[in-house]
């Protein structure tokens, strides 16, 4: 199995600036690296099926998670079980650079919250 770089993975634009980089891409899993600018975000979603971890590389999180609202540095991470609401912002000053794993892949299983 070859080994898997951002350089050569499937790369896609979203939001205002947004990056993220296929890392792993299946129908049961799917690792994206992604990386949002500062002041960026997404907007408040849930997943049906979709279990999500999101793990901070570098940069600061504002992650909101149902009720709750946490900030996350690098080396933190935060999980978002099905059908709960979340969206994670980059509320500082560099750029916000983490992982998103979902189990099973949770592309087409997002919905607005």
């Amino acid at each position: 199995m070859p080994k898997i770089a951002v350089a050569s993975a499937e790369h896609y634009s979203w939001g205002h600036g947004c990056d993220g980089w296929h890392l792993v891409n299946t129908p049961g899993l799917s690792v994206i690296q992604e990386r949002i600018p500062s002041g960026e975000g997404e907007t408040r979603h849930r997943h049906r099926y979709a279990r999500q971890f999101f793990f901070v590389l570098s940069g600061q999180a504002r992650f909101e998670l149902g009720d709750t609202t946490l900030e996350l540095g690098p080396g933190d991470g935060v999980e978002a079980a099905p059908g709960v609401p979340h969206r994670i912002q980059n509320p500082g000053s560099t750029e916000l650079s983490f992982l998103v794993i979902s189990q099973p892949h949770s592309h087409g299983d997002r919905e607005p919250a």
